[in-house]
């Protein structure tokens, strides 16, 4: 999430008001308040990021390390794991590899659950220079595959658990010949690990915990590309995005937006292939000297009597993690802890209030932002379901202005005027979020986003929107700002969607649900459903000609979606069509499907619910309805 950035000449004249000039402005733009309180934090950012500057993560990983190696930086089941113990194991997996031949320049792909061993593992790939390729723990099957091939790795990395070792093997045969698989957590007595993969870890113990010598990523730039975080984006399949050490340093400076230090405790159950996780809870630390206890799983039940335990001061979250919280039997202790601060994205404003009510929590810090966008919005005035603010003001000192423009749903493109420019929106009207991309970011009139993918990377790309030759990012959100200019997120358009805090690939889900012959056309979208946030997922298939849909074929696609698609782009309902919803030109429309979702009352077709309990896709009726609504999504 990089740092949004201000013109400093600008903050420093705009924080040296007083007194009768401050009464003054507050009067004629009542508004503008807030706007001071957003400057005093994009300020803290813009002193940390001109300090981030000056050297990489993996710099400032070990210079904090040399700063408190005996502080604890990480726990984990009730494990305390230090700054120097981490750096050992880091240095392990560094040398370890070097003598494997990888270095500066390569990639090697990591799927590994929110654990020590990830930090390890991550922080001894940036010693030597190497891409770290995070593959989300999540993926099965075809998706799985593409997202390790996409990267072109020199050597996987498998995490512990027998989950993601049989993942792996069940991709086996599509993965690059010969590619290196190592295996982290092989049991001891257990034969070692199957085939041809190696145990990583009876080898680190064999290997010296000295720092390699920073020579050996001598040629490292701000360019060069330190991770590749995926997201499913708008064809299909996972996408690795480029993440460079310009923008891990950025990553460093997130916290600084609630004025993290030392002393917080961050509690993350998001997970750290995400750049929330590994950003905002992980790289946070380089700069803040913190800690931050990790969990393999997120647990409603656990989640505030960890939150005492460890004396956390910061939690991560994203919106369902609330509402599974409010779910959960109030409870005497629900507000006894010393979190001073909740960061994240997704939290609605119907529960924001009950959330600071029941938990006591001080603050709220909301937040948008792309894994591969330009910039991000925040909110630091504890407005319910406000994402961040886009005043007058804020946008004449933003060098790198945030816009909200006219749009068609159909195209997910902005609507031009006659002079061929982006129509701006007013207060209350839904527009589509475009912000400037910056100039150092901008190589010959193109933004690498994607590796490997030239059209998804002008997918994202607006030209000429306000005037001949510049460029702004398309996030594909629809947001809307309200009298006081506080942005609240209103829609995502185009093929993708948000569920259980993941993207889901509209493109992706079809392409494996229209794989049975009997399938003709399966056309997905998201459903809103109530108490929920985001969207689930929702098929509508056309049948081939003189196929119907049978009992064994409901238990098919069950299977299919079971077998195929990670738990969060599992469709929830099934529509079975008399005839495919078409456009003109004979593209798929998911307007009017979007607009009659699962109502019994609009829809005419069949409909099928997920039947978890009886393994299949069940008639809806209205008694099933009221009842799936009612369980545990």
């Amino acid at each position: 999430m990089p740092a949004p950035v201000v013109k400093k000449a600008a903050l420093a004249g705009a924080a040296g008001l007083t007194g009768a000039g401050i009464l003054a402005w507050r009067t004629q733009f009542p508004w503008i308040k807030y706007d001071f309180q957003m400057m005093q934090a994009g300020k803290r950012i813009m002193d940390s990021v001109e300090e981030a500057n000056a050297t990489f993560v993996v710099d400032k990983f070990e210079a904090m390390v040399d700063k408190q190696p005996k502080k604890t930086m990480l726990i984990f089941e009730d494990l305390l794991f230090s700054y120097e113990f981490v750096d050992q194991q880091a240095n392990r997996v560094a040398n370890l590899l070097r003598q494997q031949g990888l270095g500066e320049g390569d990639t090697v792909a990591m799927m590994v659950h929110s654990e020590p061993a990830f930090v390890w593992t991550f922080f001894g790939l940036q010693k030597l220079g190497v891409t770290a390729a995070l593959i989300n723990y999540n993926l099965r099957a075809k998706q799985l595959s593409f997202s390790i091939r996409a990267a072109e790795p020199k050597a996987l990395i498998v995490g512990s658990g027998q989950d993601l070792l049989e993942a792996v093997q069940d991709v086996a045969g599509d993965l690059p010949v010969g590619l290196p698989v190592l295996l982290q957590g092989v049991t001891p007595g257990s034969g070692g690990p199957p085939g041809d993969m190696v145990d990583m870890d009876l080898l680190t113990r064999h290997v010296l915990p000295v720092r390699p010598d920073p020579s050996v990523r001598s040629g490292l730039t701000d360019q060069s590309v330190g991770a590749y975080v995926y997201t499913s984006g708008t064809t299909g399949l996972p996408k690795p995005a480029f993440i460079n050490q310009q923008r891990l340093k950025g990553y460093t400076c997130a916290l600084q937006i609630v004025g993290a230090g030392p002393e917080d405790v961050v509690y993350t159950v998001v997970p750290l292939y995400h750049v929330s996780g590994m950003g905002i809870g992980l790289l946070s630390l380089l700069k803040t000297g913190g800690t931050i206890v990790l969990r393999r799983k997120f647990s409603a039940s656990n989640f505030w009597s960890d939150c005492r335990k460890y004396k956390v001061t910061i939690v991560q979250y994203i919106g369902e993690i609330f509402r599974y919280l409010l779910a959960q039997p109030e409870h005497e202790l629900d507000s006894v802890h010393t979190v001073r601060v909740a960061i994240g994205n997704g939290l609605r404003k119907d529960i924001f209030e009950k959330v600071q009510k029941r938990f006591k929590l001080p603050m709220i810090c909301e937040l948008f932002g792309a894994t591969e966008g330009v910039s991000a919005l925040f909110n630091v005035a504890n407005k319910p379901g406000a994402i961040g603010r886009m005043s007058p003001f804020m946008e004449r000192l933003d060098p790198n202005p945030k816009v909200l423009v006219k749009f068609d749903y159909t195209t997910a493109l902005p609507i031009r005027n006659r002079n061929g420019r982006c129509i701006r929106v007013k207060p209350g009207e839904p527009g589509l979020f475009l912000s400037r991309v910056p100039d150092n970011l901008v190589q010959k009139g193109d933004l690498s986003v994607y590796k490997a993918s030239r059209e998804a990377n002008q997918k994202k790309l607006v030209r000429n929107v306000f005037k001949e030759g510049d460029l702004y990012f398309n996030y594909g959100d629809v947001f809307y700002v309200d009298k006081d200019y506080f942005v609240y997120f209103h829609d995502r358009i185009g093929d993708t969607f948000r569920w259980k805090g993941e993207n889901v690939s509209t493109t992706e889900v079809a392409n494996i649900l229209s794989a049975p012959d009997f399938i003709d056309d399966a056309n997905v979208y998201g459903v809103q459903v109530p108490g929920h946030d985001g969207r689930a997922c929702m098929v509508a298939l056309t049948l081939s000609t003189g196929e119907r849909m049978t009992p064994e074929r409901l238990q098919q696609m069950h299977r299919l979606c079971q077998d195929d698609l990670p738990s969060y782009a599992r469709p929830l309902f099934l529509r079975v069509l008399t005839e495919a919803v078409m456009t003109g030109t004979f593209k798929q429309r998911k307007v009017e499907l979007v607009q009659q979702g699962y109502d019994l009352t609009k829809v005419k077709d069949d409909l099928y619910y997920l039947d978890s309990k009886a393994k299949t896709y069940s008639p809806l009726t209205a008694e099933a309805l009221v009842s799936f609504l009612q369980s545990k999504l």
